[in-house]
């Protein structure tokens, strides 16, 4: 993926990212922690004398093309649209755009919650902006591929997953505070292995669940009379929910996602200090508050967090991403992550008859 581009070539590369804690807070305004990864998308891109825009994922082995005049989705469900959102994106700011052939390959698994979409369009940001002669800042191309999974993918994102790729430092994570839009990169201690073990239910966030979920957590802060669920606290939540104006759904909804909030301002303090077996305690939890209040976890998730607790060498596991299927992470000290790949190896392929994917990575990025 950081092999030099042929002359004449350009390049924008973006890692994938996982969702270390702060699941779906990012559209509450809330507290986000994320890492980069080690692997990640490739955009490489060379000029056309017309005004065509040829997109091919060498690794799907499918192309699209479209003009850079009418900038469109096609097919629903296409990784085509990421690209053409990001770049009505730059259309839109006033980029002078012109003719491409985007030549894309990627090593981030689809559909397993580690963001592959964001990776494409971050890397499709970079590769515009050499291509197109912008300067727009990383929070600029955030908020592009952002546009882009709203507008040309249909879901409401928030700015987590874009920012995480963008912002990713080797040994460091991302802090992110939505409502200030704050960015810091907090150092991850070197003892700290992220073991990803895919579900193999397929994580598709376009098909309704997430975008209810939003709605959900929409009607519990009007009810509670603040703006996003941000504003909110534990004491809020509780006196509404007491009084009975606010109850079901929407009420589960703020409270995990009140939850999450200190429990990502409180793992950023541990890792501050050292203190990883805090963060790992902080991951658990996390996870059972999705499981029972966002319900946005799923059999095979909840079998995979609770057999990696049970290893030796864990510190925490969860979901990652938004769920209804995907990957879970999972936090392993340094030099036992073999040892723990293979007994999570074993005990799935007793339980399911198959082999989970797997990926195993430090706190990646530039």
């Amino acid at each position: 993926m950081t092999m030099p581009a042929p002359a004449g070539v350009l390049c924008g590369t973006a890692p994938g990212r996982a969702e270390w804690l702060g699941n779906h807070t990012d559209y509450n305004d809330g507290l986000v922690l994320g890492i980069g990864l080690d692997v990640g998308t490739a955009v490489r891109a060379t000029k056309r004398p017309d005004r065509v825009l040829r997109m091919e994922a060498q690794d799907l082995g499918q192309s699209f093309e479209v003009s850079v005049e009418a900038l469109h989705p096609v097919a629903s469900g296409s990784w085509a649209n990421y690209v053409i959102g990001v770049a009505a994106g730059f259309v839109a700011r006033g980029a002078q755009a012109g003719g491409l052939d985007l030549t894309i390959s990627s090593t981030v698994p689809i559909g397993a919650g580690l963001s592959s979409s964001a990776a494409l369009e971050c890397a499709t940001g970079r590769v515009l902006q050499q291509a197109w002669g912008t300067d727009f800042d990383e929070l600029e191309l955030a908020r592009i591929g952002q546009e882009a999974e709203h507008n040309f993918a249909g879901v409401r994102c928030g700015l987590l997953d874009q920012v995480t790729s963008l912002f990713a430092r080797r040994n460091h994570a991302v802090f992110l505070d939505c409502r200030s839009l704050e960015v810091q990169r907090v150092p991850v201690p070197p003892e700290a292995r992220f073991v990803i073990v895919q579900s193999g239910v397929k994580h598709a966030l376009s098909d309704g669940a997430y975008n209810t979920r939003r709605a959900e957590c929409e009607d519990a802060a009007r009810v509670l009379g603040i703006g996003k669920l941000r504003e909110g606290d534990l004491a809020l939540v509780e006196a509404a929910a007491a009084a009975g104006t606010l109850s079901g759904a929407p009420l589960r909804r703020a409270l995990h996602v009140v939850g999450e909030n200190a429990r990502v301002a409180a793992a950023v303090e541990a890792l501050r200090r050292g203190d990883l077996a805090a963060v790992g305690s902080a991951m658990s939890a996390s996870h059972e508050s999705s499981r029972t209040l966002f319900e946005n976890s799923c059999e095979e998730l909840d079998f995979l967090v609770s057999t990696a607790q049970k290893i030796p060498g864990c510190l925490g596991a969860r979901l990652t991403g938004g769920g209804f299927g995907g990957a879970i992470l999972a936090l392993v000290v340094s030099g036992q992550e073999t040892a723990f790949v293979d007994e999570v190896q074993s005990r799935v392929r007793t339980a399911w008859s198959r082999e989970p994917e797997r990926l195993v990575t430090a706190a990646g990025g530039a």
